[in-house]
């Protein structure tokens, strides 16, 4: 079960193991992402095939889009009888079709548990900790992730399910969006060779930015301050600013008047692109946790656009900045 660009690219060593495995396995896509840019481009890079389902969520409130998922995705688990399903990370998405397989005995399957911001005022807490909550099988990234959900309880006590009597289990998996990095990074170099020079850009000579959370985009003054201060920091590296604006971002941009001076604004590329744009950056700033991470994998210096982090891990280790 996935809905976003993170979902589609961390699932995809899932899905491609699966696939090796002869398992018997179907992809329901909820398109809580919805442009090309940010939805079909990556089944067609990464070769996954088309979804079995697309639940057509789109962009929506929190409530209204969770519920659309869930009354959705309920449907086609009656029809299919899955055994387990997997999610992954922190969305809608992974909220709506956890609690619609619960409530149907069906096995939930987390990948990425056990992250925390502790930050009440992040959207994506209350989906992870929930989803954690009712989850049978616990992928954790890290041991600080597992160390997490034991603090909670998680995977303490037999629990009574439709199955009969149940422990949830947790493993320390490792990130899968590291696999991805790693699986794709070379096919990018060899097949998107001529992507930043079509842009006018040289390795290391430029900062990127990705910036399109609710906290970041949707305050006018927020949003301003933000674009004032990507342009300073371009000026005061003397490097280029290249920002690949998400259509939440764009929207806004253009609804509240402002103009992004000094910054280069591109449409969001493919994954394969994107994986050279971060790899070629001086230095990424950004409100993804995603990117976060790929930075991280990359060695790339990261400074991260938000009050916390649920990553606390690649902090402590030197390669961002809050």
């Amino acid at each position: 079960m996935l809905g976003t660009r993170p979902e589609i690219i961390k699932l995809s060593p899932v899905i491609r193991e699966l696939e090796a495995r002869g398992a018997d396995y179907f992809v329901v896509h909820s398109n809580q992402h919805y442009s090309y840019e940010l939805d079909q481009v990556f089944f067609e890079e990464l070769a996954l095939g088309k979804p079995a389902y697309s639940l057509g969520a789109k962009s929506s409130s929190h409530a209204k889009q969770t519920a659309k998922i869930m009354s959705e995705i309920e449907g086609v688990f009656l029809k299919e009888e899955p055994d387990v399903v997997f999610v992954q990370g922190d969305t809608n998405t992974v909220l709506a079709a956890a609690l619609a397989a619960y409530k149907l005995g069906v096995f939930i399957a987390h990948v990425e548990a056990g992250l925390r911001s502790f930050d009440r005022r992040m959207p994506e807490e209350a989906n992870r900790v929930m989803t954690d909550h009712i989850s049978d099988y616990l992928f954790a990234p890290t041991g600080k992730a597992k160390q997490n959900l034991e603090s909670e309880g998680v995977g303490k006590h037999e629990l009574i399910t439709w199955r009969g009597p149940f422990t949830p289990k947790i493993f320390v998996t490792g990130n899968t969006s590291v696999d991805a990095t790693k699986q794709n990074l070379e096919l990018a170099r060899e097949t998107r060779s001529n992507y930043l020079s079509s842009l006018g850009l040289k390795p290391k000579e430029y900062l990127l930015v990705t910036a399109h959370r609710e906290e970041n985009v949707d305050r006018e003054e927020v949003f301003r301050e933000f674009l004032q201060a990507f342009k300073e920091i371009g000026e005061g590296t003397k490097k280029k600013v290249v920002y690949p604006i998400h259509p939440r971002a764009r929207k806004q941009l253009k609804e509240f008047g402002l103009k992004a001076e000094g910054v280069k604004l591109i449409d969001p590329p493919g994954y394969l692109e994107f994986l050279l744009l971060e790899e070629g950056a001086h230095c990424i700033l950004t409100d993804s946790g995603g990117v976060q991470e790929e930075a991280c994998t990359l060695g790339v210096p990261c400074v991260v656009l938000r009050k916390s982090s649920d990553r606390p891990e690649s902090i402590d280790a030197g390669a961002a900045e809050l």
